[in-house]
């Protein structure tokens, strides 16, 4: 039993996962915790829905949902972070959680504030390991997060543009001086972290057949809560703070209850982060970026 739910906990912290990233591609390299994120999660998965319903391919649906994720990524970029850039890091802050309100409203309008039901693609897509099921959406969901945060992690490391990121992340003044263009590497930043977000917010309809227009909110505070677990900066880091938090969720609604879930996740975080302050992932002197 105690592996059945190690392996639920698992399928869940993929989840969580795709929005750690997001958040750290967005503070390790612009310092810029982007409380639209959550919005754009649920957007991938409403509209997704909303598109589904109306009887589009699934693969058109998933597209234009992660495609209206990107656009919203490049709105906030446009109408928050770059008309701010020069002021203290708390006006875009502020700015993006107006775009969160915004877009949860905007969808209530729409599609209305009720959970729906997100069709099943495949029905019957489970495994069975001995006494151990595993959900094959739950399943593809994980090894999706995880292949998609392994491509980032070797473009940021291999290829032109991961250097420029690295560079702008360690020091944004050096990089310019070097002759990284930042006014163009900033955007395609956004539009990275809005299409992992509107990924996970995609693959958690898919692996738990539900959404809602408030479907972001405890999603996005648990990848916070990843991310500073792992440590802020390190991918990795947000990686592995996912997938602990969702073993810890799963293990304290199946030994302690659904009321003590976001007890015993929010209780790690504060013991982390008397005990080591820095994350598990995180370095001591100078922030571990990415």
């Amino acid at each position: 039993m105690i592996i059945q739910q190690l392996t639920n906990g698992l399928m869940l912290g993929g989840v969580y996962v795709m929005i750690a990233v997001a958040f750290t591609l967005a503070i390790g390299i612009l310092n810029f915790l982007n409380f639209s994120i959550p919005g754009i999660f649920m957007i991938g998965g409403m509209v997704a829905w909303a598109l589904l319903r109306s009887g589009l391919h699934w693969i058109a649906a998933f597209s234009l949902a992660l495609s209206a994720g990107v656009l919203v990524g490049l709105l906030v970029y446009l109408l928050t972070y770059r008309p701010s850039g020069k002021s203290d890091h708390e006006v875009p802050l502020v700015s993006s959680l107006g775009f969160l309100v915004l877009m949860e409203n905007l969808i209530v309008i729409w599609l209305g504030s009720d959970q729906q039901s997100f069709p099943a693609l495949i029905s019957d897509f489970n495994f069975r390991i001995g006494s151990i099921i595993i959900g094959g959406a739950q399943l593809l969901s994980l090894v999706l997060s995880l292949a998609f945060v392994l491509a980032l992690s070797l473009a940021l490391r291999l290829t032109n543009m991961g250097r420029q990121v690295r560079a702008i992340a360690e020091s944004r003044r050096t990089a310019t001086i070097l002759g990284v263009q930042v006014g163009t590497v900033v955007p395609k930043v956004f539009v990275l972290s809005a299409l992992f977000t509107a990924l996970g917010g995609i693959l958690f309809a898919i692996s738990y057949l539900q959404v809602s227009s408030s479907m972001g909110e405890n999603i996005g505070f648990k990848g916070i809560s990843a991310m500073i677990i792992g440590g802020m900066g390190s991918i990795w880091g947000a990686v592995a703070g996912g997938l602990l938090i969702g073993i810890v969720e799963i293990l304290s609604i199946r030994f302690l209850g659904a009321d003590f879930a976001n007890i015993s996740v929010y209780g790690l975080l504060l013991i982390l982060l008397i005990v080591r302050p820095d994350g598990l992932f995180g370095l001591a002197a100078v922030r571990e970026k990415l």
